[in-house]
């Protein structure tokens, strides 16, 4: 009997030892708060400012306590291309386990393996440079219905309005032709959503996430009766909705993977785009010497157009827009908008040094690589110039990387180009208040959203005359 206590008692020794000697092996760093940790740090205070205080304390690798999750957050291009990239399988996708549940668990963002690889096969058929080649018509209809109303209005706030473009350009790449009355269903439960899902998940009565989470519900069960409805159609109506319907039987799908990975896309082509829009007219209303080359650049496409029976945008006009797009990979470096993706280690890791315990997040942080003068100089300088050369393989991530990067970036930059091209050639516009606070909602964008007034451009005048 005193054997086997003895022996309980050496084995527990040895459990606290190599418990200690893990602990001590952890990346430098802190935990902040029980439960809250340093979530509210990293959505009250500039992004780069909660970064950067760190690495410079602890190097490019700390830890760090966030949405209820413990992680290890890595500011180095090829720490984020090993944990991305080369040992990928180390490091599965994942969210916060609040968010998971908002968006659906079975939307690819959170899989591996051979569901992974159905699902994004299908989503990237759908979302083919060939594909939204088709859709460049109605996203400029979209857009030749949205613009004309800012203009009878005072002030208008920017990020709100981008928000429900890039929400009707969603809906249109995720269902096709639908009922107009079935997408303001679909809206009002989304924005309900999108209230709760970057709070704190308290789910009790009355909080945004609980509210949010019985929204997701009713959202589940509009698209599930959507989906029945179409499944009667034989050719299954358009969009992503359709490619997966098409691909249902084949491919073993239940009607809530379906369910989940429509919410997934609306949900990743929704908010970012909006976001980045905001801050590329931000930064164009900064530095009217680019906004005049892009006004250069679209006026010539323009007046092609008309001398052509005044015909529509065709994605081989966008394909013409290099000074634009230029703007666009600048906003998209500059603002930041992703600025982590997670991963989770599926075991316990060794990496650089360090311990990364089995179930902790991993947070490759975008934001730091981007503002990093090691690979792009005067990082705080908006230079789209700086793009007219490659830049270094892993060190521009926008849409992430490897192979869980996001399937819809080419459709994010084809409604950029769409919108920039009317907004430039048609209309001015001036910022109203504080032209350099920024708010978080988490994603950082101009206080009050941008607000802005918009004329109707007169070609006799100088563009953008303040």
């Amino acid at each position: 009997m005193m054997t086997i206590i003895i022996l309980c008692g050496f084995l527990g020794f040895l459990c606290f030892i190599q418990w200690l000697w893990r602990r001590r092996r952890l990346p430098p760093g802190s935990m902040g708060w029980p439960y809250i940790g340093e979530t509210l740090k990293l959505y009250t205070q500039h992004p780069n400012t909660f970064f950067s205080a760190r690495q410079k304390r602890y190097g490019d690798i700390f830890k760090s306590h966030i949405l209820g999750c413990p992680c290890v957050m890595i500011s180095s291009a090829d720490a984020a291309k090993i944990v991305l990239v080369s040992q990928a399988h180390l490091f599965k996708p994942t969210y916060p386990p609040s968010k998971m549940k908002m968006i659906g668990p079975d939307a690819l963002f959170f899989h591996q393996g051979d569901y992974h690889s159905t699902l994004k096969k299908l989503v990237r058929a759908s979302f083919s440079p060939g594909a939204i080649a088709r859709s460049v018509p109605e996203i400029e209809k979209i857009v030749l219905r949205f613009l004309p109303n800012w203009e009878n209005n005072s002030t208008i706030h920017t990020l709100h309005e981008m928000k429900k473009y890039a929400f009707d350009v969603a809906m249109n790449s995720a269902f096709g032709d639908i009922d107009q009355q079935e997408i303001e269903g679909i809206k009002c439960l989304y924005q309900i959503l999108e209230k709760g899902y970057n709070s704190l998940p308290l789910d009790f009565p009355g909080t945004p996430y609980h509210k949010a989470m019985k929204a997701r519900k009713k959202l589940s069960d509009r698209l599930n009766k959507l989906i029945e409805k179409r499944r009667e159609n034989s050719e299954k109506g358009g969009g992503l909705l359709g490619v997966l319907l098409k691909a249902q039987e084949e491919n073993g799908l239940s009607d809530n993977q379906i369910a989940d990975n429509i919410i997934g896309v609306i949900f990743a082509a929704h908010d970012t785009t909006a976001s980045v829009l905001t801050w590329a007219l931000k930064y164009l209303h900064d530095h009217p010497n680019i906004l005049e080359d892009v006004r250069r650049e679209q006026e010539g496409i323009r007046r092609k157009l008309q001398s052509e029976d005044n015909r529509g945008l065709t994605w081989d006009d966008t394909r013409q827009m290099s000074v634009t797009s230029m703007v666009i990979q600048e906003t998209l470096r500059s603002a930041s908008i992703l600025s982590f993706t997670f991963r989770e280690a599926v075991e316990d890791v060794e990496f650089q040094g360090f311990m990364i315990p089995k179930g902790w997040k991993v947070l490759p942080l975008f934001r730091s690589i981007h503002h990093s003068p090691d690979f792009f100089p005067q990082p705080h300088n908006f230079d789209p110039s700086r793009f007219q050369a490659l830049v270094k393989p892993n060190t521009f991530m926008p849409f992430g990387s490897g192979r869980h990067s996001c399937p819809g970036s080419d459709l994010a930059k084809l409604e950029m180009l769409i919108i920039l091209h009317h907004l430039t050639t048609s209309f001015r516009w001036k910022v109203i208040g504080a032209k350099d606070a920024v708010q978080y909602g988490p994603f950082p964008v101009p206080k009050g959203g941008l607000p802005i007034q918009v004329y109707r451009r007169n070609c006799n005048t100088e563009y953008n005359r303040k």
